[in-house]
């Protein structure tokens, strides 16, 4: 009885340490596709949020150039009264 404890203890040994290797090999590799996934998401956003920015500001600039439109049409007004 003794010596088939002892196989099978031998035995799921020879099986969980391969095992055991494999899992955290993968894990490894899993875990450097996750962070470089990451990492391109994150120049994603980035340049989402570029793009956004540069809106505002255009945004900004056509709403200064509409005010200066606005004033010039009423000098023009001005003007042509006179």
């Amino acid at each position: 009885m003794n010596e088939s404890v002892f196989v099978a203890l031998i035995s799921g040994v020879c099986v969980a340490v391969p095992s055991l290797i494999a899992t955290i090999k993968l894990n490894g590799k899993n875990q450097a596709l996750l962070e470089y996934r990451l990492i391109q998401l994150e120049d994603k956003v980035n340049k989402h949020n570029q793009i956004v920015e540069r809106t505002y500001t255009l945004e900004d600039r056509c709403n200064l150039i509409d005010d200066r439109i606005k004033t010039m049409n009423h000098r023009f007004e001005d003007l042509e009264c006179k």
